[in-house]
């Protein structure tokens, strides 16, 4: 799992996997989000604008990720 640090809280969930490189481009990000193919904390989610704090994980492509407030 790599750990993503963060300077203020809350981020979209969309723009962080969009700035993290986990897919190409913020309209990719919204539409694996929306087709459910994200899970936020272990759970399926499908809000493209869930907000994201510290110690949540973000799971895609068989990625994982952990936010940490920096």
């Amino acid at each position: 799992m790599r750990v993503v640090e963060i300077t203020s809280e809350p981020v979209e969930l969309y723009k962080i996997q969009k700035f993290e490189g986990m897919v190409a481009s913020g309209g990719e990000a919204k539409m694996v989000i929306s087709e459910g193919l994200v899970l936020v904390n272990c759970k399926v989610e499908t809000r493209k604008r869930k907000k994201i704090v510290s110690c949540d994980t973000i799971e895609f492509d068989q990625e994982k990720i952990r936010i940490q407030l920096d």
